[in-house]
């Protein structure tokens, strides 16, 4: 089955990559639900990932500030992104990325590893846990890409989950898809996510803050609104 799983590459056992487009449309709304047609969770995942000048370019950009503005409308959270919330060049970006989340002494300010941040076990039962559910789907993270309790791999988990499920000929398999991605939002991300928020809000840095807020929201409305999946 993790075979058939596109737009991540041919095997997740390789860097991952993402169908989001650094200049991808701002999200327009439909009738429907409007986030169709964009994978958010492949969105952060970006925006979350290792810099460089296509991103930083992507998210300096009107096209950046329109998408993440209306995605906040939709949530129903006050966010107004302007100029004065980017970095003034790809330099200074880059550095507060590293400072940030890659380099300190004992660790980094704000490392994006769930076992930087979460008490519920030691960091190697969190590390395994997170190996296990992505073990339903026969994945495994690449050694050379980002760790397996890394947000960035998270994310990449919940958008196979989120591919499968929206392709799942089978409604009893869409349902069991549905609790497996609900069942690890609640167990993973939204279990440390918040407390590296707060931390990285005492830092103040630009952009970041206002990302990762905006992805816990979303997170806590896909948990909400996926009930009990049946």
């Amino acid at each position: 089955m993790a075979a058939n799983i596109s737009r991540r590459g041919s095997s997740w056992s390789k860097p991952v990559s993402t169908t989001i487009l650094p200049n991808s449309p701002p999200l327009r709304e439909s009738a429907g639900d409007p986030f169709a047609g964009i994978d958010l969770f492949r969105l952060f995942a970006l925006c979350f990932g290792q810099p460089s000048q296509e991103l930083f370019a992507w998210l300096s950009g009107n096209d950046s500030r329109a998408l993440w503005n209306q995605v906040a409308r939709h949530l129903g959270t006050d966010l107004n992104l302007t100029r004065q919330h980017q970095f003034p060049d790809f330099s200074a970006y880059e550095a507060a990325y590293i400072a940030l989340f890659e380099v300190g002494i004992p660790e980094p300010p704000v490392a994006l590893l769930e076992s930087a941040h979460s008490k519920r076990a030691v960091p190697q039962e969190i590390v395994l846990d997170c190996v296990n559910f992505y073990d339903v789907l026969e994945l495994r993270p690449s050694g050379t890409a980002f760790p397996a309790d890394h947000v960035v791999t998270q994310l990449e988990f919940l958008a196979a989950v989120r591919f499968l499920r929206d392709n799942s000929p089978a409604n009893e398999n869409a349902n069991s898809l549905r609790r497996l991605e609900r069942d690890f939002i609640k167990r993973h991300l939204l279990s440390w996510l918040p407390v590296a928020q707060e931390k990285l809000c005492q830092l103040h840095p630009p952009i970041f803050p206002t990302l990762l807020g905006l992805l816990t929201v979303y997170l806590k409305r896909e948990v909400n609104s996926s009930g009990d999946g049946t």
